[in-house]
């Protein structure tokens, strides 16, 4: 199951949530967003993350990059 998947698919489903995933590496990384500890912080708008990558992930918002390209027709997105 990918992120945000079906429960009965995955037995690493979060308690918080019920997001599922396909490896319980998957859930570890996912259960931190639920964290109250969120040390990650946006300079441009003060939002709080717990983990980096998330962070990463958000910053795009504010500076418009945008990494990912479809290979079939060439658009480019924030996210994959």
């Amino acid at each position: 199951a990918q992120p945000g998947g079906r429960a009965e698919e995955s037995p690493n489903i979060c308690v918080e949530c019920g997001q599922s995933f396909a490896q319980s590496s998957g859930l570890a990384s996912h259960r931190r967003s639920h964290a109250a500890a969120q040390p990650h912080r946006c300079p441009d708008c003060g939002k709080s993350f717990g983990v980096s990558s998330s962070l990463s992930r958000h910053r795009r918002i504010h500076t418009g990059e945008k990494p990912f390209a479809c290979p079939d027709c060439g658009k480019s997105f924030s996210d994959k």
